[in-house]
């Protein structure tokens, strides 16, 4: 995700509401995990911005190191972020092994019980 004015941009929320939104599949224990680009600010709030569709749903996120995110300007830059490029790898492997940990608990506990969604209003 490439930050713009330290958000994500509006093409890339309109799809991930509708997709988080409008998809029927259960997306509970699936792992999800966000990295951003920018130039030099706005990767932690988009970030938090973008790991909130994940939560939302009963996913739990992979994380790193450090925030996932890589600073450059210009195409190629992101390959001189040294610590950015660590935080990735870092993630990667992360994500593998919460990816085969989840996959050997439903295999041996099945999913956490999930309760009828208790919806409250505080407009009355």
């Amino acid at each position: 995700m490439v930050v713009h004015y330290a958000s994500a941009n509006a093409t890339t929320i309109a799809c991930l509401d509708r997709l988080f939104y409008s998809t029927g599949f259960d997306k509970r224990m699936k792992v999800g995990a966000s990295v951003v680009v920018a130039r030099r600010g706005g990767c932690s709030s988009t970030f938090d911005e973008l790991n909130k569709y994940f939560t939302i749903c009963g996913m739990p996120v992979a994380s790193s190191q450090y925030w996932n995110s890589v600073h450059g300007r210009e195409k190629g830059e992101a390959n001189k972020d040294l610590e950015g490029l660590q935080t990735l790898r870092a993630l990667a492997r992360n994500m593998t092994f919460l990816m085969k940990s989840i996959a050997l608990g439903k295999e041996q506990f099945g999913l956490p019980d999930e309760e009828e969604w208790q919806p409250t209003h505080f407009i009355r």
